[in-house]
């Protein structure tokens, strides 16, 4: 018998639309954990795609992002879900919002909230999930990580971050320390800061230049200003100094009241412009010069 044509439609209209999914065998599952006191990176390679991993760097929250082999992702935003898995009846997906979704081979980064429910939903046996279209022809595709396994890789993965620096070379590149109280000495305040950025610096030898500028209020004359801003950014110098830094990667400049971060009208405002700013930088070092060569001997005269 014939069915209507309608009735043909509606039966069509209530199947499920179907994906392209890319997703690891359940038996070849495996999650790997590297890393160092920079970064640590726990993944799941991804058959025929990539890999997707969680990556946090010393200093913030992990976030999660997808690797591409291909560029199989249409730009624009994805769905992420923390999915249940088909053995977990009676539980549904959790929609965590959406990804913006770029071009390279890393096409995109979750914000840190995201990626810390699909650590959370992983140790329930939920699984990270990304919901997108394709680059070409627009049809529906899927991301699937497994929960396969996850614990132990978890494990280790949180040992890595126990030694994590803290700080990475953003948070520190630009850096303040403040002398509220109005003196040149440092206080633990200021001296804890350093030691944040000095234990950076023992870690990543490549940042080899550090710019100290001295700053004062306008609460005294300009030359007493200006000496008192000198005097806070040799301070600085010394403490660096004192703490391995060499001295021929320090420059030294001092502005007295010149430049304020805010309006010298209260006092609270006059405490923030009592400062010292530090920028770090990755300066190329110059090759070493190598030794001239001996001239060799000249040969003996004939007799």
């Amino acid at each position: 018998m014939r069915l209507p044509s309608l009735t043909l439609l509606c039966l069509l209209a209530s199947q499920p639309v179907l994906a392209i999914t890319f997703q690891t065998r359940l038996e070849k599952v495996e999650w790997r954990v590297a890393g160092d006191q920079f970064e640590c990176r726990l993944s799941q390679t991804v058959t025929d795609f990539g890999a997707g991993e969680f990556v946090r760097r010393a200093g913030e929250q992990a976030t999660f992002r997808l690797q591409a082999r291909e560029r199989w992702l249409d730009a624009g935003s994805a769905t992420l879900l923390a999915a249940a898995a088909p053995w977990q009846p009676g539980r549904g997906d959790i929609n965590l919002g959406a990804v913006a979704v770029g071009k390279g081979e890393v096409p995109f980064n979750s914000s840190q909230e995201q990626a810390g429910r699909l650590l959370t939903g992983l140790l329930e046996g939920r699984s990270p999930l990304i919901r997108h279209r394709t680059l070409q022809g627009g049809e529906r595709l899927e991301v699937r990580l497994l929960p396969v396994r996850f614990r132990k890789a978890y494990d280790d993965y949180l040992a890595c971050t126990t030694k994590l620096l803290a700080v990475n070379f953003e948070q520190i590149r630009l850096a303040q320390v403040g002398f509220p109280g109005g003196g040149v000495e440092l206080d633990p305040t200021a001296q804890a800061k350093l030691e944040i950025i000095l234990g950076y610096l023992k870690a990543d030898p490549s940042v080899n230049r550090i710019q100290l500028d001295g700053h004062a209020d306008n609460s005294g004359n300009r030359l007493t200003n200006r000496d008192l801003s000198r005097r806070r950014a040799v301070a600085v110098m010394e403490y660096l100094k004192a703490n391995g830094v060499p001295a021929e990667q320090i420059t030294l400049r001092f502005h007295g009241e010149r430049y304020p971060l805010a309006p010298n009208n209260s006092e609270a405002n006059r405490a923030k412009n009592r400062r010292v700013t530090m920028r770090l930088e990755r300066a190329a070092q110059a090759p070493a010069e190598q030794p001239a060569a001996a001239p060799s001997a000249a040969p003996a005269a004939s007799s």
